[in-house]
């Protein structure tokens, strides 16, 4: 009778049984998977009912693995706040407009028109809207921060090539995003959904003045 360790061997092996495979390290899940799970949560039952629990389940890893990364459900939905908007910054700002002030104005339009409409955005606005608070009244996110720094910089290469007039690129670029964030969050008090590209023509043309020389 074979013993039940040769009886594990394969054919044309050296007789050792395989070893078993590892387990991947938790750092080895991708962050990716679990914000996609995430952002798939939210948009179902919304944030104020989703648990760290409900995130692992569905992002099939485990609680001690999430807690890793993010310490509760509100910073595993900033973070997901911050890759949506980063997606949408990197492909608004074009490198290919005629000046430095055309880029800036088309992409600051394009990045508020996006955010207007996010599936994100709308639901956090309708079912938690006290998670928008802190960021709109208290501090600056993530988010935020890049958008400055991208916007500050989109003001300098336009006074580099004189399409944007002079002042402090710091200050521009705050006032910049104070109306922005005010188009992208309370547009739809303002317009049906049918008239945000007039909403959108608006801001253009403000900016456009704004910045003109």
């Amino acid at each position: 009778m074979m013993s039940q360790r040769n009886s594990t061997t394969q054919p044309g092996t050296t007789g050792e049984p395989e070893p078993a495979p590892r387990p991947a390290p938790a750092n080895a899940i991708g962050e990716e998977r679990i914000l996609d799970a995430a952002y798939e949560l939210l948009l179902a039952i919304g944030m104020r009912r989703m648990t760290m629990a409900d995130i692992a389940r569905h992002a099939e890893v485990s609680r001690a693995t999430l807690y890793r990364r993010w310490p509760n459900v509100q910073a595993v939905v900033a973070a997901l706040m911050t890759r949506e908007w980063t997606i949408a910054l990197v492909s608004a700002f074009q490198p290919d407009a005629v000046d430095g002030r055309a880029r800036l104005v088309e992409g600051v339009v394009e990045v508020v028109a996006k955010t207007r409409v996010h599936p994100l955005m709308r639901k956090i606005i309708e079912l938690d809207p006290e998670f928008l608070t802190p960021y709109l009244l208290e501090r600056r996110g993530s988010s935020t921060v890049a958008h400055l720094a991208l916007v500050e910089e989109g003001i300098r290469q336009g006074q580099a090539d004189e399409s944007i007039r002079a002042g402090d690129p710091v200050w521009l670029a705050r006032q910049i995003i104070l109306v922005s964030l005010a188009s992208a969050v309370s547009g739809p008090v303002m317009a049906e959904k049918d008239e945000y590209t007039k909403l959108d023509e608006e801001l253009r043309i403000m900016l456009t003045r704004y910045l003109t020389p």
